[in-house]
């Protein structure tokens, strides 16, 4: 069994795909839209593992992100390198967005760092 997507609402359809397309190499798809309901998507592609369907729609509820949450928390995306979590974490920093924690290796041994992404979304870089 695996994985197969992962699934998020954003507001901003065009500004999340190109946030994931500009710091984590995604590629994507042509954009689906269904004209009866409004629905738009896009799905995202990695060099590997799972993908992720970013969606927007008419009508949807936008409630507040706090970082310890019940429910899903954050994705968390390999890049490769203790080197590249590095430069990623310094670009977002530069860039305007907040990072939570890391670069830095973590109790449990894993070296990452964790920045709040597009629309308040967590997201961890690992190696």
């Amino acid at each position: 069994m695996k994985i197969d997507h992962i699934a998020m609402y954003v507001n901003d359809l065009e500004a999340a795909k190109d946030f994931f397309v500009k710091y984590f190499g995604a590629s994507s798809c042509n954009e689906y839209y269904n004209r009866k309901t409004g629905f738009r998507s896009y799905f995202l592609s990695f060099d590997e593992g799972a993908r992720l369907e970013i969606m927007n729609r008419p009508n949807m509820t936008d409630s507040k992100k706090d970082i310890y949450r019940t429910g899903y928390v954050h994705m968390a995306l390999g890049v490769g390198s203790r080197e590249r979590v590095e430069e990623l974490t310094d670009k977002l920093r530069e860039d305007g967005f907040e990072i939570i924690s890391g670069a830095r290796t973590t109790g449990d041994g894993y070296f990452e760092s964790c920045v709040v992404g597009i629309e308040g979304n967590i997201i961890e870089i690992t190696v």
